[in-house]
């Protein structure tokens, strides 16, 4: 990718932005199959190296196990099993790894999308095994609100401009605008295990940093990360600017005052159309769903497909993928099991397979 497209100020990365994509087969459709290769970075407390992929009985735990390394391994495996078996494709697999997903200004897939290379049938493997039929998800956006005041040694105080007491004072605005943002709802059809609850927007303080804890010096910079999580109802340039006012009306007289965006997924829109019927009926033989337990649902969580959708003028994606509600996503000790990751492996080989309907594809996890 093009450096000027991701490059910002609070990007800190030592190497290009590559993407990868990989193709091979006779088939005449081409079918997408989307992973993005990047995780957020280790939070405290884990008890491994969370990148080192370890296995305990079943379990495979490491940062993106299951979002989204084991659907790679799934992916792989089905594509293995179709060589050995010799089976006739329907689809020709066009294997999307992809950058930035995860955070920055520019998703890879966004820049493929952008140069013609996304397929326009996709399966995005960002998603769960349960029997879910997608709605559609949230949009966020990330920023950094830097304040700048004037050091001054702390016996003169007087004189100085006090960028961290001034943040406070920000960060005080930005919690009584995120009660306000979380009191909204969104028409978007919540999970099943949300229990009735609708979901909502949200604005949180991610990061706080400045001073040098030096009792001797009067800090001169703040930095203040935050993340808004925003419905498809809520249009952007809003959005963002009832965050400019509440920043600029609590920044105290004599500071200054920078935000920066740092990173941007777009809200996905309904991404139902005519070829949801067999992903369906492959994820129902692959993890073993009755037909009639499929439900349509939305999440508060995030995806690149938006920008997708924007650049090509095409709605349709598919979603599946390992993540699950116990699968501890983001956290220390994320991971997947074998048992899923197989029947993804199923669930993906039945889609893309031209002898789907009549191959027979047991159930019993013993024979496969």
């Amino acid at each position: 990718m093009p450096e000027a497209l991701w490059r910002s100020r609070d990007v800190r990365v030592a190497s290009e932005r590559v993407n990868v994509v990989a193709t091979g087969c006779s088939a005449q459709e081409d079918l997408g199959l989307y992973f993005h290769v990047d995780t957020v970075p280790p939070a405290e407390g884990w008890q491994s190296d969370p990148f080192v992929l370890e296995q305990h009985d079943d379990r495979l735990v490491g940062l993106g196990a299951a979002d989204t390394k084991g659907p790679m391994a799934a992916a792989l495996l089905a594509l293995e099993a179709a060589r050995v078996c010799g089976l006739r494709m329907r689809y020709n697999p066009v294997l999307l790894f992809c950058t930035d997903e995860e955070g920055g200004l520019y998703p890879g897939v966004r820049y493929l999308a952008e140069q013609g290379q996304v397929p326009p049938l996709t399966i995005n493997f960002n998603g769960t095994p349960e029997a879910r039929i997608w709605a559609g998800c949230f949009g966020l956006f990330n920023l950094r609100i830097r304040l700048f005041g004037h050091t001054t040694h702390a016996g003169a105080a007087g004189a100085a401009r006090n960028a961290v007491e001034g943040g406070v004072r920000v960060q005080a605005a930005l919690l009584e605008l995120a009660a306000n943002v979380r009191a909204r709802k969104s028409a978007m059809p919540a999970p099943p295990y949300a229990k009735g609850e609708p979901l909502r927007p949200s604005l949180s303080i991610m990061a706080v940093s400045g001073g040098t804890g030096s009792g001797g010096q009067i800090p001169s910079i703040m930095d203040i990360a935050v993340s808004r999580r925003y419905a498809p109802e809520e249009r952007f340039d809003d959005i963002f600017a009832e965050i400019e006012i509440a920043v600029r009306e609590s920044v105290p007289a004599g500071l200054l005052c920078q935000i920066d965006m740092t990173g941007h997924l777009c809200p996905t829109s309904d991404p139902y159309g005519p070829h949801w019927p067999r992903w369906q009926a492959a994820v129902a033989r692959g993890f073993g769903h009755a037909p009639d337990t499929f439900r349509r649902w939305g999440s508060s969580s995030c995806s690149d497909f938006g920008w997708v959708q924007k650049a090509t003028q095409r709605s349709e994606v598919l979603l599946g993928g390992l993540i699950r509600p116990e699968s501890r996503v983001h956290s220390p000790g994320e991971f997947t099991t074998v048992p899923d990751l197989v029947s993804l492996s199923i669930t993906i080989l039945s889609f893309l397979s031209e002898e789907c309907d009549e191959a027979s594809f047991v159930a019993d996890k013993g024979e496969r």
